[in-house]
Protein backbone atom coordinates (compact mmCIF):
# COMPACT_ATOMS: atom_id res chain seq x y z
CA UNK A 1 0.00 0.00 0.00
CA UNK A 2 1.14 3.53 -0.49
CA UNK A 3 0.67 5.54 2.14
CA UNK A 4 -0.27 9.66 1.61
CA UNK A 5 -1.11 12.55 3.63
CA UNK A 6 -2.94 15.43 2.20
CA UNK A 7 -2.86 19.17 3.12
CA UNK A 8 -5.27 22.08 1.16
CA UNK A 9 -7.03 24.41 3.37
CA UNK A 10 -10.59 23.41 1.81
CA UNK A 11 -11.74 20.61 2.90
CA UNK A 12 -14.24 19.69 -0.49
CA UNK A 13 -10.74 19.24 -2.20
CA UNK A 14 -9.49 17.09 0.57
CA UNK A 15 -12.26 14.50 0.63
CA UNK A 16 -12.50 14.39 -3.14
CA UNK A 17 -8.64 13.90 -3.49
CA UNK A 18 -9.06 10.93 -0.80
CA UNK A 19 -11.76 9.34 -2.29
CA UNK A 20 -10.50 9.39 -5.46
CA UNK A 21 -6.68 8.16 -4.25
CA UNK A 22 -8.70 5.43 -2.36
CA UNK A 23 -10.50 4.15 -4.93
CA UNK A 24 -7.58 2.63 -6.34
CA UNK A 25 -6.98 -0.07 -3.98
CA UNK A 26 -3.18 -0.15 -3.52
CA UNK A 27 -3.40 3.55 -1.55
CA UNK A 28 -4.41 4.69 1.58
CA UNK A 29 -5.15 8.14 2.71
CA UNK A 30 -3.20 7.94 6.42
CA UNK A 31 -4.34 11.57 7.64
CA UNK A 32 -5.00 14.84 6.26
CA UNK A 33 -4.73 18.95 7.19
CA UNK A 34 -6.10 22.39 6.23
CA UNK A 35 -2.93 23.57 7.89
CA UNK A 36 0.65 24.09 7.01
CA UNK A 37 1.76 24.49 10.49
CA UNK A 38 -0.44 21.14 12.04
CA UNK A 39 0.77 19.28 8.75
CA UNK A 40 4.56 20.28 9.37
CA UNK A 41 4.47 18.61 12.68
CA UNK A 42 1.98 15.09 11.82
CA UNK A 43 3.62 14.03 8.56
CA UNK A 44 6.74 12.73 10.28
CA UNK A 45 5.20 11.37 12.68
CA UNK A 46 2.56 9.31 10.32
CA UNK A 47 5.65 8.63 8.00
CA UNK A 48 3.52 8.62 4.52
CA UNK A 49 5.61 7.50 1.79
CA UNK A 50 3.84 10.81 -0.41
CA UNK A 51 2.53 14.11 1.03
CA UNK A 52 0.22 15.86 -1.20
CA UNK A 53 0.84 19.19 -0.61
CA UNK A 54 -1.16 22.64 -1.99
CA UNK A 55 1.36 25.39 -2.50
CA UNK A 56 -0.44 28.19 -1.09
CA UNK A 57 -1.74 27.97 2.42
CA UNK A 58 -3.57 30.82 4.86
CA UNK A 59 -0.22 29.84 7.65
CA UNK A 60 2.13 29.07 4.78
CA UNK A 61 2.93 27.00 1.61
CA UNK A 62 3.24 23.21 0.96
CA UNK A 63 7.03 24.10 -0.12
CA UNK A 64 7.58 25.38 3.56
CA UNK A 65 6.22 21.76 4.66
CA UNK A 66 8.47 19.54 2.02
CA UNK A 67 11.64 21.56 3.31
CA UNK A 68 10.39 21.00 6.61
CA UNK A 69 8.96 17.42 6.80
CA UNK A 70 12.25 16.35 4.52
CA UNK A 71 14.91 17.51 7.14
CA UNK A 72 13.29 15.20 9.43
CA UNK A 73 12.41 12.70 7.20
CA UNK A 74 13.93 12.38 3.56
CA UNK A 75 12.23 9.60 2.87
CA UNK A 76 8.69 11.03 2.30
CA UNK A 77 7.98 12.95 -1.11
CA UNK A 78 6.91 15.56 -1.59
CA UNK A 79 4.28 16.28 -4.07
CA UNK A 80 3.27 19.99 -4.40
CA UNK A 81 -0.75 20.36 -5.78
CA UNK A 82 -1.11 24.30 -6.97
CA UNK A 83 -3.33 26.02 -8.21
CA UNK A 84 -0.74 28.71 -9.85
CA UNK A 85 2.10 27.85 -12.72
CA UNK A 86 4.65 30.15 -11.17
CA UNK A 87 8.43 29.72 -12.24
CA UNK A 88 9.56 31.06 -8.72
CA UNK A 89 7.54 28.80 -6.84
CA UNK A 90 9.00 25.57 -9.07
CA UNK A 91 12.38 27.13 -7.95
CA UNK A 92 11.64 26.63 -4.94
CA UNK A 93 9.83 23.28 -4.63
CA UNK A 94 13.00 22.16 -6.11
CA UNK A 95 15.04 23.63 -3.64
CA UNK A 96 13.08 22.16 -1.14
CA UNK A 97 13.52 18.41 -2.28
CA UNK A 98 10.17 18.38 -3.99
CA UNK A 99 9.55 15.19 -5.95
CA UNK A 100 6.76 16.87 -8.37
CA UNK A 101 4.79 19.86 -8.83
CA UNK A 102 1.61 19.81 -10.82
CA UNK A 103 -1.13 22.02 -11.25
CA UNK A 104 -4.69 21.64 -9.81
CA UNK A 105 -5.81 21.24 -13.53
CA UNK A 106 -4.53 17.55 -13.15
CA UNK A 107 -7.08 14.75 -14.68
CA UNK A 108 -7.90 12.37 -12.02
CA UNK A 109 -5.91 9.41 -13.52
CA UNK A 110 -3.10 11.69 -14.42
CA UNK A 111 -2.40 12.47 -10.34
CA UNK A 112 -3.17 8.79 -9.31
CA UNK A 113 -0.53 7.88 -11.69
CA UNK A 114 1.72 10.75 -10.22
CA UNK A 115 1.34 9.88 -6.99
CA UNK A 116 2.57 5.64 -7.68
CA UNK A 117 5.22 7.19 -9.72
CA UNK A 118 6.47 9.55 -6.81
CA UNK A 119 6.13 6.84 -4.17
CA UNK A 120 8.49 4.85 -6.25
CA UNK A 121 11.46 7.16 -6.15
CA UNK A 122 10.93 8.94 -9.41
CA UNK A 123 11.16 12.73 -10.10
CA UNK A 124 8.11 14.64 -12.33
CA UNK A 125 10.50 17.61 -12.48
CA UNK A 126 11.45 18.77 -15.45
CA UNK A 127 15.26 18.17 -15.99
CA UNK A 128 15.24 21.12 -17.84
CA UNK A 129 13.92 23.24 -14.98
CA UNK A 130 16.06 21.58 -12.60
CA UNK A 131 19.02 22.37 -14.66
CA UNK A 132 18.08 26.38 -14.72
CA UNK A 133 17.75 25.81 -11.03
CA UNK A 134 20.92 24.50 -10.23
CA UNK A 135 22.64 27.32 -13.05
CA UNK A 136 20.52 29.76 -10.79
CA UNK A 137 22.21 28.37 -7.15
CA UNK A 138 25.99 28.57 -8.81
CA UNK A 139 25.16 32.38 -10.10
CA UNK A 140 22.66 33.82 -7.74
CA UNK A 141 20.21 36.29 -8.18
CA UNK A 142 20.48 39.46 -7.30
CA UNK A 143 17.59 40.49 -5.06
CA UNK A 144 16.11 43.88 -5.18
CA UNK A 145 17.60 46.35 -3.01
CA UNK A 146 13.79 47.51 -1.48
CA UNK A 147 13.43 43.76 -0.35
CA UNK A 148 16.50 43.26 1.28
CA UNK A 149 15.81 44.85 4.54
CA UNK A 150 12.16 43.45 4.86
CA UNK A 151 11.99 40.27 7.03
CA UNK A 152 10.06 37.14 5.62
CA UNK A 153 7.14 38.37 7.78
CA UNK A 154 7.11 41.34 6.32
CA UNK A 155 7.46 40.52 2.92
CA UNK A 156 4.79 38.82 3.39
CA UNK A 157 2.73 41.26 4.51
CA UNK A 158 3.90 43.42 1.52
CA UNK A 159 2.84 41.09 -0.56
CA UNK A 160 -0.90 41.08 0.97
CA UNK A 161 -0.60 44.74 1.04
CA UNK A 162 -0.07 44.37 -3.01
CA UNK A 163 -3.65 41.96 -3.20
CA UNK A 164 -5.52 45.03 -1.26
CA UNK A 165 -6.31 43.04 2.07
CA UNK A 166 -6.92 45.64 4.62
CA UNK A 167 -5.07 44.81 7.81
CA UNK A 168 -8.04 43.17 9.44
CA UNK A 169 -8.09 40.35 6.47
CA UNK A 170 -4.14 39.95 6.49
CA UNK A 171 -4.64 39.53 10.20
CA UNK A 172 -6.96 36.26 9.83
CA UNK A 173 -4.60 35.19 6.99
CA UNK A 174 -1.97 35.00 8.93
CA UNK A 175 -2.93 34.47 12.46
CA UNK A 176 -1.88 37.37 14.06
CA UNK A 177 -3.82 40.40 15.92
CA UNK A 178 -4.35 43.18 14.40
CA UNK A 179 -2.51 45.71 16.37
CA UNK A 180 0.38 43.46 15.10
CA UNK A 181 -0.18 43.44 11.87
CA UNK A 182 -0.62 47.22 12.08
CA UNK A 183 3.06 47.51 13.91
CA UNK A 184 4.68 45.04 11.23
CA UNK A 185 3.24 47.75 8.47
CA UNK A 186 4.76 50.66 10.25
CA UNK A 187 7.75 48.76 10.03
CA UNK A 188 7.87 48.10 6.68
CA UNK A 189 7.15 51.38 5.65
CA UNK A 190 9.58 53.37 7.49
CA UNK A 191 11.91 50.44 5.79
CA UNK A 192 11.04 51.31 2.10
CA UNK A 193 11.04 54.91 3.02
CA UNK A 194 7.17 55.60 2.35
CA UNK A 195 4.85 57.01 4.14
CA UNK A 196 1.25 55.38 2.82
CA UNK A 197 0.14 51.77 2.37
CA UNK A 198 -1.11 52.65 -1.26
CA UNK A 199 2.92 53.55 -2.34
CA UNK A 200 3.71 50.71 -0.82
CA UNK A 201 1.45 48.41 -2.90
CA UNK A 202 2.49 50.02 -5.99
CA UNK A 203 5.58 49.36 -4.96
CA UNK A 204 5.03 45.75 -4.47
CA UNK A 205 3.05 45.02 -7.32
CA UNK A 206 6.70 46.61 -9.64
CA UNK A 207 8.44 44.24 -7.56
CA UNK A 208 6.37 41.06 -7.99
CA UNK A 209 6.93 41.44 -11.40
CA UNK A 210 10.53 41.35 -11.21
CA UNK A 211 10.83 39.03 -8.05
CA UNK A 212 8.98 36.52 -5.86
CA UNK A 213 8.62 38.36 -1.97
Amino acid sequence: MIKVFLLDDHEVVRRGLADLLQAEGDIEVVGESGSAQEAARRIPALRPDVAILDGRLPDGSGIDVCRDVRAVDSSIKGLILTSYEDDEALFAAIMAGAAGYVLKQIRGTDLVDAVRRVAAGQSLLDPAVTARVLERIRHGVEEPRELKSLTEQERRILEYIAEGLTNREIAARMFLAEKTVKNYVSSLLAKLGLERRTQAAVLATRLLGEHKL
